[in-house]
C-alpha cells in the first residue's frame, strides 16, 4: 500500500539536492550531519565508497525535522584519481585542468532512511561527462567566481559549469548530485510511491 510523502529531511547542505527534492513537490527540511568527508578515508572502490559515505552521512544527521532522512555523495573519478570538493582555489584549478577535454564519471551514492520505520534503502548510479578542451582564462574565470568550491571535481553541470560539457551518458540527476529515479525506486521500497501520489 502506498503512502503519501510530503516532507523529508535532507542530510546535506547542498542546494542543487534541497532544489531537485523540492521539484518532486516535497517539502524539504535542512539538518546537519556530523560526517566529515575531509576526514573520512579515500581508500576503495568509486561506487562503494560514494554509496558508504551517504550512509555515513544519514547515521551521523541530527534526530531533527521529518521522519524520512535523504543524505548523498558524490564522486568525481578520472585516470583512477578520486576527485572530492576542492580544499582551496588552486585545487580547483588543477581539477579543472585535469578533466580538460577529457571523459570522466561522477558516482553519486545515496541513502534513504525511514527513522520512524527503522528502515534504509540506499544505492549508486554512475554518469559519464565530457568536457570540452578549456583555455586557462576560462579556468581562471570559473574558478574566480566562486563556484567550484562545493562541488565533487570543481564543477557543477548547472549554470555556467554546463559550457564545459560537451557530452553526457547516463543519469543527468547524478551528475547534479542526486540520482532520482534510483531515490525513486528506493522509496517504492519503503511504501512511498511518488509518481502515484
Amino acid at each position: 500500500m502506498n503512502e503519501r510523502l510530503d516532507a523529508v529531511a535532507l542530510a546535506s547542505l547542498s542546494p542543487r539536492r534541497r532544489d531537485l527534492l523540492e521539484g518532486l513537490g516535497l517539502q524539504v527540511t535542512v539538518i546537519r550531519s556530523a560526517f566529515d568527508e575531509k576526514a573520512a578515508t579515500w581508500d576503495g572502490d568509486p561506487p562503494e565508497l560514494a554509496a558508504e559515505f551517504a550512509c555515513r552521512k544519514a547515521a551521523a544527521a541530527e534526530n531533527a525535522g521529518p521522519s524520512l532522512v535523504i543524505a548523498a555523495d558524490t564522486i568525481v573519478v578520472i585516470d583512477g584519481q578520486l576527485l572530492g570538493k576542492p580544499a582551496d582555489p588552486n585545487q580547483a584549478a588543477r581539477m579543472l585542468r585535469t578533466l580538460s577535454g577529457r571523459e570522466h564519471t561522477v558516482y553519486t551514492g545515496f541513502c534513504v532512511v525511514d527513522r520512524a520505520k527503522q528502515q534504509q534503502r540506499n544505492g549508486v548510479e554512475s554518469t559519464s561527462v565530457r568536457f570540452l578542451p578549456l583555455t586557462d582564462a576560462q579556468i581562471a574565470s570559473y574558478v574566480a567566481r566562486g563556484d567550484p568550491m562545493d562541488k565533487a571535481g570543481a564543477y557543477g553541470i548547472q549554470g555556467r559549469g554546463g559550457l564545459m560539457v560537451s557530452a553526457i551518458t547516463g543519469d543527468f540527476f547524478t551528475v547534479m548530485g542526486l540520482p532520482l529515479a534510483r531515490l525513486g525506486q528506493a522509496l517504492v521500497q519503503l511504501g512511498y510511491d511518488l509518481l502515484a501520489q
